[in-house]
């Protein structure tokens, strides 16, 4: 189990930028298409910008550009947590640290595998490269799409 992490407004502030400290602290939402690992495709592991705490491996992200870096699974289950929220009129599953609580983004039903997709904000991530094995061509494919015709031609970053 993760040891908690227990700051206050302050220390948070002091650590972190004002659009991580917006993100994180006060559960906003990058612009689609404007954060730092939207259209990122680097071997390893993104970890909580608050804490360090291993949250998404790039083996779990989906491959090529999206509005907000997207994972179909956590890298392990224990690390993130969700939280019913209801607000704007609409009802969804916040996505949390589960060591600091930060607000990463939200977790979506994907209507095109049987699983969930993991819409993370950008700057409440920090990316550690070259701690995962190579990367593999199929990597950044759920497993469920690898044969599906739609994905035939996903990116693959040179």
């Amino acid at each position: 189990m993760l040891e908690k992490v227990f700051k206050n407004d302050a220390e948070w502030r002091r650590l972190l930028t004002p659009e991580q400290y917006r993100i994180t602290r006060e559960k906003g939402t990058e612009r689609v298409w404007s954060g730092r690992y939207h259209n990122f495709n680097g071997t390893g592991v993104y970890q909580c910008v608050c804490c360090g705490s291993r949250l998404f491996s790039s083996r779990e992200k989906y491959a090529g550009p999206g509005k907000w870096p997207a994972f179909w699974a956590p890298i392990a289950p224990g690390n993130v947590k969700t939280r019913r929220e209801i607000s704007h009129f609409a009802i969804r599953n916040e996505v949390l640290c589960s060591r600091c609580d930060a607000h990463l983004g939200y977790v979506f039903e994907d209507g095109r595998s049987d699983g969930v997709r993991y819409f993370i904000n950008s700057a409440a991530l920090s990316f550690r490269e070259n701690c995962l094995r190579a990367r593999r061509p199929d990597v950044g494919m759920h497993p469920h799409l690898q044969s599906s015709p739609a994905y035939s031609g996903a990116y693959t970053p040179a």
